[in-house]
């Protein structure tokens, strides 16, 4: 396949965890394949002591959309009727409410289909699949309906004896193997694993500009860190998922590409990891049955999730 817009390096490591097709022809959901009942069963015995940390960001018109990705709006919340007695006087009073906002302006999953290159979705699909009025013919949001397996932290933050890691910090596979041997686990096959570099706490204290840009993320030699452990599923806390600006100069947004179109694997933003490093600390693990399931918007390229960690 002729990738003639892309860095070289792309195309290296493209072919190295290319998964079209290991599922069948006809898959949607990529790696989720690997979260069997086996996975789960075990998961479920990561549950412990029956702490619950939740990870999910508020959703609030103060978010932390900054307007520079069109269209993401921050959630915009109008009630449509307070304490309203359709049915009658004195009847069962009603209030209701509508939102409008971008799927993946809060804590979310991006889609399969949430990126393509070179007119290209994952499992071959052309990307012209995805319509205005249709959305995601193939691989949306709605596809994958179950996302419950082992979580693992990979406290890379921790790892490296900060807070927060600076801006400009690629996250480097050596970095996940820091964090790996902090968590005292190897990650395997199914596992969702969330990485935690400490940028949230940049939101957190009122700055949505400075979370947003510059932020460390994921390099770009992390998708074959993923692809060797057969992850399901990864998850962070920045805005962009991997690193910003890109560490490869005129290279925009290359782990998205490798993740969701070559390898299939679902990805999230704007986990709150915050209070689950502190937890995770507090019990000496780092493994935890996670619950994350999707809302199930049919042709979304991306979702809206409230994700919590049980240990």
């Amino acid at each position: 396949m002729s990738l003639p817009t892309l860095h070289p390096t792309f195309h290296e490591i493209a072919k190295r965890v290319n998964n079209w097709g290991r599922w069948g022809a006809d898959d949607e959901i990529g790696t989720l394949n690997l979260i069997t009942d086996e996975v789960v069963r075990e998961a479920a015995a990561c549950v412990r002591s029956g702490r619950r940390v939740p990870l999910a960001l508020p959703l609030q018109q103060d978010g932390v959309q900054t307007g520079v990705i069109p269209g993401r709006v921050n959630p915009l919340h109008a009630m449509v009727q307070i304490n309203q007695e359709i049915f009658g006087p004195g009847t069962v009073a009603c209030s209701d409410d509508a939102v409008t906002m971008g799927l993946q302006a809060g804590t979310h999953w991006d889609a399969l289909t949430h990126v393509s290159h070179s007119g290209k979705l994952y499992n071959g699909r052309p990307a012209d699949t995805i319509t205005p009025h249709g959305g995601a013919e193939f691989s949306g949001i709605d596809k994958p309906r179950h996302v419950v397996s082992r979580g693992v932290l990979l406290d890379v933050a921790r790892a490296r004896g900060v807070e927060r890691l600076e801006g400009g910090h690629a996250v480097t596979p050596e970095d996940l193997d820091a964090a790996e041997e902090l968590a005292g686990t190897r990650v395997r096959a199914g596992d969702i694993v969330l990485v935690r570099t400490g940028q949230i706490q940049v939101y957190l204290a009122g700055d949505a500009h400075g979370y947003a840009y510059p932020s460390p993320g994921l390099s770009v030699r992390t998708p074959e860190w993923f692809h060797a452990r057969d992850v399901a599923a990864v998850a962070n806390d920045t805005l962009t998922f991997e690193i910003f600006p890109p560490e490869i100069e005129d290279l925009w947004l290359p782990v998205h590409a490798l993740d969701l179109v070559e390898m299939g694997m679902l990805q999230g933003q704007n986990w709150n990891l915050e209070k689950l490093s502190t937890a995770c600390g507090e019990e000496g693990r780092y493994t935890f049955l996670l619950s994350a399931m999707p809302e199930p918007f049919v042709g979304g390229t991306g979702t809206p999730v409230a994700p919590v960690a049980l240990l």
